[in-house]
């Protein structure tokens, strides 16, 4: 059983994975209208995992007897300068998403709600997968700056595809 405190919690990080996934599939339309076709195929598959997310809350939040509530979306920024500025961007994102995590999981602590607590370990593993991967394609755009290697790399993140996990 969910409190009424920790249904809200919930619904809310439910809404803010769709808002993430409506940042990334924003990157990937930017990407494509820049011509960088890779990274706009990499902002897609991120943005069907944020929608991955969402529908794991979703149906735990039904599961564990509480009601999913879907919320008003902001409209997530639409251009960037470079693409470092938008990986930066999703970075910062993800590393703010690792803190509400961690503030779910510190309140299903002080509820002593145990289900919640080992459902949200998952997500605590992920985040450390998002930051760690986020952060090294960031690392490699800083190194390439304005050289030629934006090619490359644009070929290399279009060999990205969404699988689901199957211990899902």
């Amino acid at each position: 059983m969910l409190s009424e405190k920790m249904q809200d919690a919930l619904n809310a990080q439910m809404n803010w994975e769709i808002y993430s996934a409506h940042i990334y599939l924003s990157m990937a339309a930017h990407f494509s209208k820049e011509g960088l076709s890779g990274f706009s195929t990499w902002m897609y598959a991120q943005y069907q995992e944020e929608m991955f997310h969402a529908m794991r809350f979703f149906n735990y939040i039904n599961e564990a007897g509480g009601h999913a509530k879907l919320g008003v979306i902001d409209a997530p920024q639409y251009s960037w300068e470079t693409p470092l500025a938008a990986f930066e961007n999703a970075l910062e994102h993800e590393q703010g998403v690792t803190a509400r995590i961690n503030a779910l999981a510190d309140l299903a602590v002080a509820e002593r709600n145990h289900a919640v607590g080992i459902f949200l370990q998952w997500f605590i593993t992920e985040q450390v997968e998002e930051e760690d991967t986020v952060g090294a394609i960031v690392g490699k755009l800083r190194m390439l700056g304005d050289g030629g290697g934006l090619f490359m790399l644009d070929r290399d993140l279009g060999t990205r595809v969404f699988t689901p996990p199957t211990n899902a």
